[in-house]
């Protein structure tokens, strides 16, 4: 049976960008604005996934629209702005998820893949651990040593893309692809001082493994 997903947003810009990353998965499509959520998120609607542009005005509706999936234990995945990432941090409960707006297609699917497969199965591992360090992808926290380490979401963002990819190199344009996203138009370079920012805060052991590519970009031995 095909699995239903249901994306509630005001932005068409978004709805778009979903489509593309929705049709890569054999699922069914119900979709609405923030004045249909009752009638979206309804007892008696069958739903394995729900998406949620929790941005700009909708922001107010995310506490409403956490709950429902919460009753129907329904995996939610929001999209939301950096501004409002401890607002959002402060409603979620497992195995709901966020993605940034502007994020790639790649994080977008992965985050989709991981809630779906969730609904099936149950619980995932979102502990990576090198070393002394442990990434935790479901909360986006950092620890080294037992400590937390506190990382901006972008800093985050791009360690734990490259400790995903270890052995990869990447140039830094496919780092902004990768990271930064659909809509980031800066320099570069911008990717060379999040990194110096990523080994500072890592620290001199496990920033070891954060290795430069002459010529290339980087990559995590």
């Amino acid at each position: 049976m095909r699995k239903q997903v249901v994306f509630i947003a005001d932005s068409l810009d978004n709805a778009y960008k979903f489509q593309k990353v929705l049709s890569e998965f054999d699922v069914e499509i119900s979709a609405g604005s923030t004045l249909q959520i009752k009638k979206l998120l309804a007892p008696e609607v069958r739903r394995d996934l729900v998406v949620f542009e929790a941005r700009d005005s909708a922001l107010a509706h995310v506490d409403e629209v956490v709950q429902l999936a919460r009753e129907h234990d329904c995996p939610l995945l929001l999209i939301v702005d950096e501004s409002s990432l401890d607002q959002v941090k402060g409603v979620l409960v497992a195995p709901s998820d966020f993605v940034m707006h502007g994020a790639v297609p790649g994080e977008c699917s992965a985050r989709v893949a991981r809630l779906l497969q969730d609904a099936d199965a149950g619980m995932y591992s979102e502990l990576i651990t090198v070393e002394n360090m442990t990434i935790n992808l479901a909360t986006y926290q950092v620890q080294v040593g037992g400590k937390p380490v506190d990382f901006t979401y972008l800093e985050y963002a791009l360690l734990s893309f490259l400790v995903r990819h270890p052995g990869h190199t990447f140039s830094r344009d496919a780092l902004l692809q990768h990271v930064w996203g659909f809509d980031y138009y800066g320099g570069s370079r911008t990717v060379d001082v999040h990194v110096r920012r990523v080994r500072a805060k890592l620290g001199p052991d496990l920033a070891q493994h954060l290795e430069t590519v002459r010529g290339v970009g980087y990559l995590w031995s």
